[in-house]
């Protein structure tokens, strides 16, 4: 085998084709397999070379999908929670029942600050409006 930047010729010269033009990006080295010939990147089957149908890619996404965490619904729980955990973090403060460092960093989208008894008092009735009945 022989390499060029970009052909690849084996069985003694017989045989000539495109290279992958993949990288390693812990080498820096190009791939050395071929290039599949109907991919408009020059990629081999390894690196992204086959194209694939709209079918085909809502069969692989499913397959792919081990977990719903990471659905919209799921990362909308998270934000609602979040901003819960950091608006009762802001109730213990002002209770003084707490008296440790808070939480550093931002604050999820939806986060209004609890500085005064009415503002505790308004979370206390949205949580229990939003609960739902047994």
């Amino acid at each position: 085998m022989v390499f060029t930047n970009s052909l690849l010729i084996t069985a003694g010269g017989r045989i000539t084709c495109l290279r992958c033009t993949a990288r390693s990006t812990r080498t820096k080295l190009q791939c050395a397999r071929p290039a599949i010939k109907s991919s408009r990147t020059q990629k081999c089957n390894f690196h992204g070379g086959r194209p694939h149908t709209p079918d085909a890619l809502i069969r692989i996404s499913k397959a792919n999908t081990i977990h719903g965490e990471s659905s919209k619904d799921a990362l909308g729980q998270y934000r609602r929670d979040s901003v819960l955990l950091h608006q009762l973090e802001d109730a213990l403060y002002l209770l003084k029942m707490a008296d440790g460092p808070r939480n550093r960093g931002r604050k999820p989208i939806g986060y209004q600050r609890i500085s005064n008894s009415k503002d505790l008092r308004n979370l206390m009735v949205d949580q229990h409006r939003d609960k739902p009945a047994k």
